[in-house]
């Protein structure tokens, strides 16, 4: 487990937490106590400049490299008249470096075993072993089933 990773698990701690929080912060890490985590989390390149919403919930096995957003897509409004529910990241989930995952209205789901592609801006949900890229992002595969969903096989393209 990577010092951040380590870090983001102890950021609800009663006494250290915001000592943590300001750890965190050194790595330009930004994930919320509220953010609910499932076990073994990834995350890559010490997850610089990654910010999560405190709406978010992350799956079990979940990976995350640097440069994620995770968020509301209007965040010039106040957030008690925001659209915007929650972010669910499914288990297996990966979301590559710079990737943005900003949700308009209601619940944004990404599917179990999804990819979100490096730099791409999602702002659908997605099904389950999806391969999304682009900006705005669309689907541009699939994966195999879960067994091969860590290999990132491309099943076949859309």
């Amino acid at each position: 487990m990577s010092l951040v990773t380590t870090l983001i698990a102890h950021r609800r701690h009663r006494v250290f937490g915001r000592l943590v929080q300001e750890l965190l912060a050194l790595y330009g890490v930004e994930v919320p106590a509220p953010v609910e985590i499932g076990p073994g989390l990834k995350v890559y390149h010490r997850g610089f400049g990654t910010v999560l919403h405190p709406y978010t919930t992350l799956g079990a096995d979940v990976t995350l490299y640097n440069g994620v957003t995770i968020g509301r897509a209007d965040p010039w409004v106040p957030q008690e008249q925001s659209a915007m529910e929650r972010v669910v990241l499914e288990d297996g989930v990966m979301v590559c470096a710079g990737a943005k995952i900003v949700c308009k209205r209601g619940v944004l789901t990404v599917g179990a075993g999804t990819i979100v592609g490096a730099n791409a801006v999602l702002t659908t949900s997605t099904g389950p072993n999806e391969i999304w890229a682009g900006a705005p992002a669309r689907r541009i595969g699939t994966r195999k089933g879960p067994a091969g969903a860590t290999d990132g096989a491309l099943l076949h393209s859309a």
